[in-house]
């Protein structure tokens, strides 16, 4: 299913070449990161850099010679083959320290400051990715989803987990090698299961600690070794909230690169009702009716916020108030 099918998803897919063979090539990589015809995209503390109108952003596209990046010394992604052939690249700029940014409100949940970088456009600027992951294309979205979640698996892996010692990027950055032990080490990602669980005419939505306020959304939580889907979702539903599920179904899946999640969109039939909200996990649940949801997805229920616009939960929500996903039929 194409992304332009998965309406008002994001990171659906777009049918990217990811080109392991020039991955394997590695003595290649030097030539091909100094083409003229080869792009590169940029990151600055896990936001692309993107040019354009606020309503229509794009991700950016430097030349290999561009200021702003013979500068720097971050990590460098061999990331895809675009449709005309030539060669699409990533570079983390972090190490660069803007002048008078306002950098207050970055780290947190969701980082609504924008920083320029004075070898560039005036329109050229680094946003934080849930801001405006509905606005990119799909094959944008894609690319971005890609690289930052790369960059951030570099990030937090830079040593072998055998033995300690600092490992090596390797294959265009989509595998470090150990230079000790010999340990090959590769990209994670972390399945977690998010569910729409319903009984009769009512959803059940809860609300972690730290969100936005009013903020609510389906439950999800990451699969355990030696677990199925089916299980996961009963589990996680029930150490949540005390809620048991019966019958468990699958929907689809979105690539979430904060940090590194493939969400594994599921729907759920609850066989109880009666909520015990886990404080660990947790900071409220309850049941909300279509009627109640159908105000809450148009924005005119004082006290509860909707899953963010492009999210796994909201497509799963929408679905099933337009009557297309209804576990209790």
């Amino acid at each position: 299913m194409s992304a332009a099918q998965v309406h008002g998803m994001a990171f659906a897919g777009s049918g990217l070449d990811r080109a392991q063979d020039l991955r394997r090539r590695a003595t290649e990589f030097g030539q091909l990161r100094g083409r003229a015809d080869t792009e590169w995209l940029v990151f600055w503390r896990g936001k692309p850099l993107v040019c354009g109108p606020a309503d229509a952003p794009r991700l950016a596209r430097l030349a290999p010679d561009h200021p702003a990046l013979s500068a720097q010394t971050g990590p460098e992604i061999l990331l895809v083959r675009g449709d005309g052939g030539q060669v699409i690249c990533a570079e983390d700029i972090s190490t660069w320290a803007p002048d008078a940014a306002d950098l207050a409100a970055t780290g947190g949940f969701f980082d609504p400051s924008e920083q320029h970088h004075p070898a560039l456009p005036s329109d050229h600027r680094f946003v934080e990715l849930r801001a405006m992951m509905t606005q990119l294309s799909p094959r944008d979205q894609e690319l971005a989803a890609t690289a930052r979640a790369l960059f951030g698996w570099h990030e937090t892996h830079g040593f072998c987990a055998r033995c300690g010692t600092r490992s090596d990027m390797r294959e265009g950055g989509w595998r470090r090698d150990c230079p000790a032990c010999g340990a090959q080490h590769f990209p994670r990602t972390d399945p977690v299961v998010i569910m729409l669980v319903t009984h009769g005419n009512d959803v059940l939505l809860g609300r972690s600690a730290g969100w936005p306020p009013g903020m609510m959304s389906l439950l999800a939580g990451f699969i355990e070794p030696g677990e199925t889907v089916e299980a996961a979702v009963r589990r996680e539903v029930r150490e949540e909230t005390g809620v048991r599920i019966g019958e468990v179904g699958f929907v689809r899946s979105q690539p979430w690169p904060f940090p590194a999640s493939l969400m594994l969109g599921c729907t759920g039939r609850a066989v109880s009702r009666d909520i015990a909200v886990d404080p660990v996990e947790l900071e409220a649940a309850a049941w909300v009716s279509r009627e109640r949801m159908l105000r809450v997805i148009g924005g005119a229920d004082p006290d509860i916020t909707a899953p963010r616009p492009g999210s796994i939960a909201r497509h799963l929500v929408e679905m099933w108030l337009a009557g297309r996903l209804d576990p209790e039929a």
